[in-house]
């Protein structure tokens, strides 16, 4: 069985996919991470996405990995570890310009249907229930306001990395926010958008008890048809 959970930047998709999986024993795959890998790479090299002939020379020796220790993944590009790197302000500010070019999506899309083969699994990203896993049994699309979003995502930013966001201020992280759901939802390729058989989950003023209870309760709605049927 294939889970996708979907929606905009802060909504809670990585907090609540890995808690989800955990729960009913499923594999999680965090798309958005092999994305921010790439975008890493691709900074660090300077390579010109604006030239198709360095892009597809950069895809195709790219080396791009993912490791389980002790129960946490550990991303690698090159070999080097950018599980935290990638998390950074650059790679993030950079990621969806990135994530928008066709032949990082065709790689990277590719990459995660081979993932999914013959695993129960969760996977989280922007276009999962609508691009990657069109058919998969159970979509979740999150939402939340923007002031709630942005006032997490400060305080995730700020607890990560201290030093790198001294001077940064929730007024400009509100503003980032709405200018990559902006630029997600309208971006021609593979654009943030809701499935049309997704379940719908307003995060703002839910726990992640009370979230998980609601997509368990879909889960089985899901299953009982199935048996039924």
């Amino acid at each position: 069985m294939i889970i996708t959970i979907d929606g905009p930047v802060a909504t809670g998709k990585s907090t609540i996919a890995k808690r989800l999986a955990r729960e009913i024993g499923f594999i999680y795959f965090d798309t958005g991470a092999m994305y921010r890998c790439i975008t890493y790479s691709i900074t660090k090299q300077h390579v010109n996405i604006e030239d198709p002939e360095a892009m597809v020379s950069f895809l195709k020796n790219i080396k791009f990995e993912i490791k389980i220790k002790h129960g946490d993944r550990f991303y690698f590009v090159d070999g080097e570890d950018v599980t935290l790197k990638i998390r950074g302000e650059e790679v993030t500010s950079n990621v969806s310009k990135v994530s928008a070019i066709t032949p990082v999506r065709e790689k990277l899309v590719l990459l995660q249907r081979e993932l999914a083969v013959g695993v129960n699994s969760v996977f989280e990203g922007r276009d999962i229930g609508t691009v990657v896993f069109p058919n998969a049994q159970l979509k979740i699309f999150l939402t939340g306001r923007p002031e709630v979003r942005a006032a997490r995502r400060f305080a995730e930013l700020r607890e990560k990395f201290p030093d790198e966001t001294e001077n940064l201020t929730l007024a400009k992280v509100l503003e980032d926010i709405n200018a990559r759901d902006n630029y997600d939802s309208f971006r021609k390729n593979s654009p943030l958008k809701q499935a049309d058989d997704a379940c719908v989950i307003d995060t703002s003023d839910l726990t992640l008890d009370e979230i998980i209870l609601k997509i368990l309760e879909f889960k089985d709605t899901i299953r009982t048809r199935v048996r039924s049927s």
